[in-house]
């Protein structure tokens, strides 16, 4: 049994597809993170960094219990742990690897943060300081990113490996929101 600990942000949806897609039989343990509990001492001697998601898997490594953190690592750990959607061969678990990479190390947080800008940001009642700026700074990185995204595609059916992998898994909840990230799909 996996006990999964998320929240309905694309973070959390990729793991959840993960383990559709795998058909692991897991139990979700919804964090609400408006409400500050991922600061929970619990939650925090699974995932450290208080960020969702988060992962034990009761039987891991040698049939012991391992907690994993971090999207990327729980998508690896998962696909290292079922043998799917990270391909053997070196030239394609490579592609997939840069991909899965290039999501949660650049994709995931400049949306995130286009997002949170535009969506979120408190304005002052004297006005923004620099509102303005990062919301241009984060809407010119997403759409450059998106268009990055686009042209890859043009030429392949998946992201990576030309194959359904866990790069494609990380960056599709992403794109669901690009409304809030002021990115117009169209262009």
């Amino acid at each position: 049994m996996i006990d999964l600990y998320t929240a309905a942000t694309p973070n959390g949806q990729k793991i959840h597809i993960m383990l559709e897609e795998c058909g692991l039989v897991y139990r979700p343990h919804w964090i609400d993170i408006d409400k500050g509990e991922q600061f929970d001492p619990a939650f925090l001697a699974i995932s450290p960094n208080n960020k969702i998601p988060a992962i034990v898997d009761q039987d891991g490594p040698g049939g012991r219990p391992i907690a994993m953190f971090e999207s990327g690592a729980i998508l690896l750990y998962l696909a290292t742990k079922t043998g799917k959607f990270l391909p053997a061969e070196p030239m394609a678990y490579w592609d997939t690897q840069r991909w899965l990479f290039w999501q949660v190390g650049g994709f995931g947080p400049m949306l995130g943060q286009a997002h949170h800008f535009n969506a979120y940001a408190p304005m002052r009642p004297d006005g923004p300081v620099v509102l303005p700026y990062a919301q241009e700074r984060y809407t010119n990185e997403a759409n450059r990113l998106y268009g990055l995204l686009d042209r890859h595609l043009a030429d392949h059916a998946y992201v990576a490996a030309d194959q359904y992998t866990i790069a494609d898994m990380a960056i599709f909840p992403w794109c669901r929101l690009h409304s809030r990230q002021r990115v117009d799909l169209d262009a």
